[in-house]
């Protein structure tokens, strides 16, 4: 008993006919006459009354209530298969960075979803280590991020640099400067983020090559979070520019006076997994179509 069969059989009742069924399934009529015969020995009861009428018997009456639900359902998971094979269906778990995760992300989302409803798509907001690192065992398909540490199972593709600006309180006496230099900032307390965020590895690098290893600093764990930190008063912080669109009310944006201090982004992934999902390898293209035309590029 196959799918073929039982749509045979749903087209004899629908139109009392072999013959009629038979032109629909583009089979002889032999071939449905058989197919029948093989149904009725298979189940061991007769479904179909012949005469001048076709007619069903008890039997036949409750397998087709049956087999009308069992061709849907088979029907359901063809289509539900040919959907993932083409790319059109399936899941995807994506690792995301702040301020990507709230600032970039929810519209490129928004799109992709409209385009294909039937892709099921699960966010993870981390740092570019623990993404790394989910990525890597397998609990990611793709993450959007900062450059990692080298790793040999994974590639970076990078999209975009990331700008930074210097946020402070309204009332902040580097409010008066028309641009602010990394220098000027350690004579201020500066809010940071988590060691292990990219973002903050950066600015000690800067300082560090500046000569400035010691801070007055205040860790907050959310790059998110930062500018409202600042706009309390609690100091000045390195935020990158995408966050600060618009800055929160009492604050001041300057840019950073010399070199500019910035961070590469991109799509972290790890190809022999990704390769075999469909439907990740359409988000892959589509992240980089909708992110690489980013004006920060």
């Amino acid at each position: 008993m196959d799918l073929k069969t039982l749509k045979t059989f749903q087209l004899i009742v629908k139109y009392g006919s072999f013959n009629r069924a038979a032109e629909e399934m583009n089979y002889a009529q032999s071939t449905v006459t058989m197919q029948m015969q093989k149904l009725e020995s298979d189940l061991g009861v007769q479904l179909i009354e012949r005469g001048k009428k076709l007619g069903l018997t008890e039997a036949g009456r409750l397998f087709y209530e049956q087999c009308v639900q069992i061709v849907n359902q088979m029907e359901q998971v063809q289509a539900d298969m040919a959907a993932l094979q083409s790319g059109e269906a399936g899941s995807i778990r994506l690792g995301v960075t702040e301020p990507t995760a709230s600032c970039r992300l929810p519209a490129v989302l928004s799109g992709f979803s409209s385009r294909y409803p039937k892709i099921r798509l699960t966010v993870d907001v981390a740092s570019t280590p623990v993404l790394s690192e989910r990525l890597d065992s397998g609990e990611l398909d793709l993450a959007l991020c900062s450059t990692p540490e080298i790793s040999s199972g994974l590639f970076f593709e990078p999209l975009f640099r990331e700008p930074f600006a210097v946020i402070m309180p309204h009332n902040h006496p580097l409010a008066l400067q028309d641009a602010v230099s990394p220098l000027d900032m350690t004579e201020h307390r500066l809010l940071i983020t988590a060691a292990t965020c990219p973002y903050r590895r950066k600015l000690e690098t800067v300082l560090r090559e500046l000569g400035h290893t010691r801070l007055e600093t205040m860790e907050i764990g959310s790059m998110a979070a930062l500018p409202y930190f600042v706009a309390a008063g609690l100091g000045i912080a390195l935020v990158p520019t995408i966050a600060l669109q618009p800055a929160p009310a009492g604050t001041t944006v300057r840019p950073l006076q010399g070199d500019p201090i910035d961070m590469l982004f991109g799509i972290l992934s790890k190809p022999s997994a990704s390769s075999s999902n469909r439907a990740c390898m359409k988000f892959y293209r589509y992240l980089k179509q909708e992110l690489s035309d980013d004006p920060n590029v």
